[in-house]
């Protein structure tokens, strides 16, 4: 289960962020999921109410944002969301697609303390 290497280090860049702005405590983390990035979020969201007992951010928030797959069509030029499991241009039916979102996992923002 790779959730809790991934809570270990959301909660190290949180406590060096915390430092770097001498914050006594994170009060707030929001990440980015995207669907295919191979992160459970309901794993990870236990991993870190389990993980954060003891560090600086003990009583923070966890906010977890899920990103859909947003694709580019290489052969109509569509735009957008996936709304299903089918990898095709909802416009035109190709299967000629880039993905530009939904495949990583990012920290979006921390509320520190002082």
């Amino acid at each position: 289960m790779h959730e809790f290497s991934i809570v270990d280090s959301l909660l190290h860049l949180a406590e060096e962020h915390a430092a770097k702005h001498n914050a006594k405590k994170v009060t707030k983390l929001e990440i980015k999921i995207g669907v295919l990035s191979g992160v459970e979020p309901e794993l990870l969201k236990t991993a870190f109410e389990t993980f954060k007992e003891g560090t600086i951010c003990e009583d923070a928030e966890f906010i977890m944002n899920i990103q859909p797959v947003i694709i580019k069509c290489k052969e109509c030029g569509f735009e957008g969301k996936l709304n299903k499991d089918e990898y095709l241009c909802p416009k035109c039916n190709s299967g000629n697609l880039k993905i530009i979102d939904g495949e990583d996992m990012y920290l979006m923002s921390l509320e520190l303390e002082e």
